[in-house]
């Protein structure tokens, strides 16, 4: 029998947001004796891992495999961090971890797009989403579907787990593959941010020690912006006058959030302040700010739904790709998604309508 790995231990924990006082509790342990499993300096007892597995919700077997790849911890851009509590980090890193041996799971079988994603760093954030919507021939067109787009282009996406409710989103580069972690609590046209967000770390700060700095945060929303709302195309299509009732009904050209496309139009001077100041008011007082007006459905991801398509096809389900993983359904089904039990939204396009890249094919290797 397999040794069990203590850096596993260690991780199906924080995957929980639990100390090693809440776990040691509840598995009718001492504290000082899961420090040493976690330390690697002792070995449970059989029956001391069936009740730490049973007080995590893991199968035994995840605790004697092999170390898992962990994604770097200062190359994750997570926002706001100062305010981020250790356990939510430790959530959603423990959750990123899974997700990695998915990926890895699935690109043994399929054949991904190759990731495409260009990196402008130390740039204006501006001539750098303009630069990647030339690269990758978008022009000025609205993008039909955020998710669809970066997954056409060799980004990894996944969902974070109801836990981390309070991280609005992070991404990472792990090798030279991209991952981006969306929040699906959030509204359709908040995920679409997120996603541009999250692009932009990954165009802009690349071997940055702190991605989640200040300034950092600052260029991916600058970058967000323009890449989602070109210049020239509110320019060409935004209301003028500054009306709240204009500017909801012309936000579904972008499929953003009125304060977004209010934030872009002053931006390019199409607001005064004391307009763009008067529309936040009004969509405050009307509830605007907590429920977004006209809007829009959740992005989910395209490829995870093919992927699944596919193995069904082939007579495999969710039950025996967690059973490969050692993981529950339960998580399996919380990075992806929730797909397999809910339809993808979007159409047959890569972004969704808006660009013209061709979705990504999938091949069996």
């Amino acid at each position: 029998m397999d040794a069990v790995n203590s850096r596993r231990l260690a991780l199906a924990r924080k995957c929980r947001g639990m100390t090693k006082r809440d776990l040691a509790e509840h598995a009718r342990i001492s504290t000082r004796s899961l420090s040493a499993y976690e330390g690697g300096v002792q070995e449970p007892s059989q029956s001391t891992l069936s009740r730490i597995a049973e007080s995590l919700n893991f199968p035994v077997e995840f605790f004697r495999g092999p170390d898992l790849s962990e994604p770097a911890e200062l190359a994750t851009s997570f926002r706001a961090l100062s305010r981020l509590t250790a356990q939510h980090r430790d959530q959603a890193t423990g959750s990123a971890t899974l997700a990695l041996a998915l990926s890895a799971w699935i690109e043994a079988r399929f054949r991904l797009p190759s990731p495409d994603v260009p990196r402008y760093p130390d740039i204006n954030p501006e001539l750098a989403a303009d630069a990647v919507r030339e690269e990758w021939g978008l022009g000025e067109r609205p993008i039909g579907n955020m998710v669809h787009l970066l997954e056409a282009r060799g980004v990894r996406v996944f969902s974070l787990i109801d836990e981390c409710h309070d991280v609005d989103a992070f991404s990472f580069w792990h090798g030279e593959t991209p991952y981006v972690f969306l929040n699906t609590a959030k509204s359709g046209e908040r995920g679409r941010m997120d996603s541009a967000h999250e692009l932009g770390h990954l165009v802009l700060h690349r071997g940055h020690a702190l991605p989640s700095g200040r300034v950092e945060e600052q260029e991916a929303n600058a970058f967000a912006a323009a890449f989602l709302m070109p210049r020239r195309s509110v320019l060409a299509h935004a209301p003028r006058g500054g009306h709240l009732a204009d500017l909801i009904r012309a936000k579904r050209h972008w499929n953003v959030a009125a304060a977004n496309l209010a934030y872009r139009m002053h931006k390019v001077g199409l607001l005064t302040d004391w307009q763009y100041r008067t529309i936040f008011v009004n969509l405050s007082s009307q509830g605007y700010r907590n429920a977004e007006p006209n809007g829009i459905p959740r992005e989910t991801s395209q490829m995870l739904g093919k992927v699944f398509e596919a193995l069904r096809s082939e007579g495999t389900h969710q039950s025996d790709v967690a059973r490969e993983l050692h993981i529950t359904v339960q998580d399996l089904t919380r990075i992806i998604f929730g797909l397999v039990l809910t339809p993808v939204a979007g159409t047959s396009r890569a972004d969704g309508g808006g660009t013209n890249i061709a979705a990504p094919s999938l091949r069996i290797v």
